[in-house]
């Protein structure tokens, strides 16, 4: 049927996902496949079920007595977050989750045994970090690229007996209108640019 547009094959089902962090201003990778360059660190495992990457603008309306809606809608603010539940315990993992902070080493009172000791970031030591996520299916790679993040929500642990302890990572993309806040790069073909159909010869 003319126009019809439905397509099995751009269903997404991610079936493998992993997310990259990294200092502000590491080297993101050039595509969607390329290795990931060097500074760039997995947090490991996560839950199933709990990755999610949200944008959520915000508008204002403009009403006029002359009409029952708005006579003009115009954004205000965007915002957009990404949320993970990471599986791994590590000093690297804790930062991530609590936007910084310090580790350090001890000594035991045996005086042989090496113990860390991981102090959450002051107020106002919170770092930017740069995060990726990293979604797949099948023959198609897409990577979230966010330049600058920040964990900007309190830290909830569930300790649970004979239940899995995660920790909740919950990043807010900051911006600036030097770069993109974020943007998606893929090999998916159905992202491909329409053509553009060149103007009639004389017009």
């Amino acid at each position: 049927m003319a126009g019809e547009t439905a397509n099995s094959n751009e269903i997404l089902v991610p079936a493998h996902v992993r997310i990259w962090l990294a200092p502000v201003g590491t080297t993101a990778p050039s595509d969607a496949t390329v290795a990931m360059p060097e500074g760039w660190r997995a947090v490991g495992f996560t839950t199933e079920d709990s990755l999610k990457f949200n944008s959520e603008p915000n508008f204002e309306q403009v009403r006029s007595a002359q009409s029952s809606h708005p006579t003009r809608t115009f954004q205000t603010t965007d915002a957009s977050t990404v949320e993970v539940d990471l599986q791994q315990w590590s000093g690297a993992n804790f930062k991530a989750v609590y936007g910084g902070g310090s580790l350090s080493e001890i000594t035991a009172k045996d005086g042989t045994s090496k113990h860390y000791k991981f102090v959450p970031p002051r107020i106002g030591g919170r770092t930017e970090i740069a995060a990726c996520v990293e979604v797949s299916d099948g023959g198609k790679h897409y990577r979230y690229m966010l330049p600058r993040t920040m964990q900007m929500e309190g830290v909830s642990k569930d300790l649970a007996k004979a239940k899995e302890a995660v920790l909740p990572l919950r990043l807010a993309v900051q911006g600036g209108d030097d770069a993109d806040a974020w943007y998606l790069i893929t090999d998916d073909p159905a992202f491909a640019p329409p053509a553009t159909t060149p103007p009639p010869a004389g017009g």
